[in-house]
């Protein structure tokens, strides 16, 4: 299945070059290329008259889209054209996500089905299959996960209802699977954090990178991207404008994952000097050099290792980033201010966040009841 993956990628890859040409004697532009329509069989098309070359390119990816359809096609054929379609558009990394569960999530059941006879109770059967997986360890699949399984195959038939003419959406009337946020938000208290960094102070690159992510409330990818020239020791700041990623195989340095995670990010005096003086003593680095090559493996095994020896309850990486928030809210900052600082929408912070926040609607009742026995003056 994985060696059709990559065949279908390539020959995309081929045939997607757009190109319009401008028509010399008219003064206008054309498009003319070849493409392949869903059985595989090469065909060309010219189309004349557009005003821009924007207006070309745009006319031939639409044709693209809607003429080579034919919603007969098997969902496995479908998602050769779904990859053409989303491909281009999407980050290397959120289209190798979509294209793993596409492979062995979805395509080992509906491929042979034709798209336009899927149906609901196809997808329910599906929903049934996902919910009764077991591990080696009898352990199911998170709600959190089921969910985005179905957002996947959601994504997917609403674009072939939008661009391909489906009537409908069939995961849509087969009902939710799974849940959108995990059950439960652990964090670590002050003195949680305290007692474990602690535990890992004998390797000082855990020790260093975990200062960063508890006291910054960085993403560990932004944490993994850092070169010395990130960091403003005059300053005391850490400057977010990039993230690292392991994708097949390869360091890939990306874009950060919203335009609002671009940031400075303040340090505090003892994580600057910390800091300073861990990469003073790093031989050899460069100013573009990354600072911390570690893995997210070797992270989570700190992390478990450390949690260990502190006696403290263990929680995922990410965690350290709510223990931030966590911590912030308890030193009294507002969501505008802590959402600036991470990285995130005020309104995600009050959201995700709104349970740890002080009981404000209480101290709005006592104010307004102060404020009803005041007399008038």
């Amino acid at each position: 299945m994985k060696k059709n993956f990559t065949a279908w990628r390539r020959q995309i890859e081929r045939s997607e070059i757009m190109a319009a040409y401008k028509d010399e004697q008219r003064g206008t532009w054309y498009v003319s290329f070849h493409y392949y329509d869903w059985t595989g069989k090469n065909c060309r098309k010219v189309k004349r008259g557009f005003k821009t070359k924007r207006e070309a390119t745009e006319w031939e990816r639409h044709f693209r889209m809607k003429e080579a359809a034919d919603l007969d096609m098997t969902f496995e054929e479908f998602v050769q054209a779904y990859t053409r379609d989303m491909m281009p558009k999407l980050k290397h990394n959120t289209w190798l996500t979509k294209e793993h569960i596409l492979r062995t999530k979805l395509l080992p059941y509906f491929k042979d089905k034709k798209m336009r006879d899927i149906r609901p109770k196809d997808i329910i059967q599906w929903q049934n299959e996902q919910i009764s997986y077991r591990d080696e360890k009898g352990k199911p699949y998170a709600p959190t996960y089921l969910k985005t399984l179905q957002s996947e195959l959601s994504a997917l038939f609403n674009h072939a209802v939008r661009f391909y003419e489906l009537k409908s959406n069939p995961v849509v009337k087969a009902g939710p699977l799974g849940k959108g946020k995990a059950e439960e938000m652990l964090f670590w208290t002050k003195e949680e954090y305290l007692k474990f960094i602690e535990a890992v102070k004998d390797k000082p690159y855990s020790y260093h990178a975990f200062q960063i992510l508890y006291w910054c409330g960085l993403r560990v990818g932004e944490l993994l991207a850092l070169t010395p020239q990130d960091i403003d020791f005059d300053n005391k700041v850490i400057r977010i404008t990039k993230s690292y990623q392991r994708l097949e195989g390869k360091d890939v340095i990306t874009d950060p994952k919203t335009p609002k995670s671009k940031r400075n990010v303040s340090m505090p005096d003892f994580l600057c000097e910390e800091l300073k003086d861990y990469i003073g003593r790093l031989y050899g680095i460069l100013p573009t050099d990354r600072i911390f090559h570690l893995t997210k493996s070797f992270l989570h095994h700190e992390m478990t290792r450390g949690a260990e020896k502190a006696g403290v309850k263990r929680i995922r990486i990410h965690d350290l980033r709510h223990s931030h928030v966590s911590l912030l809210i308890n030193m009294g900052f507002s969501a505008l201010a802590i959402g600036n600082r991470v990285g995130h929408e005020t309104e995600k912070i009050t959201y995700r966040y709104a349970h740890l926040f002080p009981t404000v609607q209480n101290e709005m009742a006592e104010k307004l009841e102060i404020e009803r026995m005041t007399k008038k003056a």
